[in-house]
């Protein structure tokens, strides 16, 4: 149907080597009828798994609304998954963020969202976020074979 066509589903990832050390983010962006439209795998310096998460939903949104145009991503919905529970809790209300550092990228992510019409933050096993995952593992494994050649 026209929703499910009108839908994106992004598949989102962060994760350091060392809590904080070099981190990174991945991220999977699908219609709904489960085409691939974009994926992304990049390092971000140092940082916490969950700066990196926080990161990785950021970069997500941006790159949606780079992609649909403001006009566009008002009236569709978007559902941001991902497999760290924590986060999920945190973007939805059910949980306080602790941590001074996440506090910014919080607000990034809250300032983003005011583009947007409906995103749905939802928490999926980490089977069923393996390319988000696998995205983030090859950028810092080839940021290693740069330190490390």
């Amino acid at each position: 149907d026209q929703q499910t066509k009108e839908q994106i589903i992004a598949y989102t990832d962060g994760g350091s080597r060392g809590n904080p050390g070099p981190a990174a983010i991945g991220v999977a962006i699908y219609k709904g009828t489960g085409e691939l439209l974009k994926s992304y795998g990049q390092t971000i310096g140092v940082a916490t798994n969950n700066e990196a998460e926080y990161a990785a939903v950021a970069f997500a949104l941006k790159k949606i609304k780079a992609l649909f145009k403001k006009e566009k991503i008002k009236r569709m919905p978007i559902t941001v998954n991902m497999d760290s529970e924590l986060i999920v809790r945190q973007l939805t209300g059910k949980y306080k963020i602790e941590q001074k550092r996440l506090f910014p990228l919080f607000i990034a992510i809250w300032n983003l969202r005011l583009d947007f019409g409906s995103i749905h933050f939802q928490h999926v096993p980490r089977e069923q976020n393996k390319s988000a995952d696998r995205l983030v593992n090859e950028a810092l494994d080839q940021e290693q074979v740069k330190l490390f050649p």
